[in-house]
């Protein structure tokens, strides 16, 4: 009788670390999905004119702060209910600023050198948060390590705000972010290549 109620239990436990395990990944791959839709819209705005390669700049600072706090939240390998509505917050205003960008006055050269410099780096941007995203639903990449890329991810987007800052994007600036940017892509091969899973 004993063994029978403590297996029922050992079984009732396992199943609900299953299940918080299985939340907290969707929680997390949700947030990551959101990433890539406004990069995505961002991308959109500088190859259709709507956003100038200020205001893009401006953009990406934002994204470093979503990602810094994804970072910060996926730290201890959980998601807590206060940490995902902090960030979706802070999603929801990085949404409202890409809306106003794209439909104010303001407009860019889609053609220009600098503005192909930044539509270059925002769609890197666009497909390293996919590689992200797929190691997540995949699992391939852990909490833990979702948060380390999205640390990588959140020192990238910074340094594509500073190039961008004055309005220009030069070959020197575009160099450096590309620098950055490839060490966050082997930043993401490795931790979906270095046989952690999420459990």
């Amino acid at each position: 009788m004993y063994r029978t109620k403590l297996l029922t239990a050992c079984t009732a436990l396992a199943l609900s670390v299953g299940l918080v395990g299985s939340a907290s990944a969707q929680t997390v791959g949700s947030e990551q999905q959101r990433d890539v839709d406004q990069q995505q819209r961002i991308d959109q705005g500088l190859k259709s004119g709507q956003l100038s390669t200020g205001e893009a700049a401006r953009l990406e600072q934002g994204e470093a702060h979503v990602d810094r706090m994804e970072s910060n939240a996926d730290r201890n390998g959980n998601l807590s209910a206060a940490e995902k509505a902090r960030i979706q917050n802070a999603q929801n205003r990085e949404s409202a600023a890409i809306h106003g960008d794209k439909t104010n006055a303001v407009t860019g050269n889609p053609n220009s050198k600098s503005s192909q410099r930044m539509q270059a780096d925002v769609g890197r941007d666009v497909r390293q948060d996919q590689r992200t995203e797929q190691g997540i639903k995949s699992g391939q990449v852990t909490n833990r390590e979702a948060g380390r890329i999205d640390r990588g991810q959140a020192h990238l987007d910074h340094a594509e705000a500073a190039a961008g800052a004055n309005g220009h994007v030069g070959a020197a600036e575009q160099s450096h972010v590309q620098h950055v940017a490839n060490r966050q892509s082997g930043k993401i091969y490795r931790q979906k290549h270095n046989g952690r899973t999420r459990g």
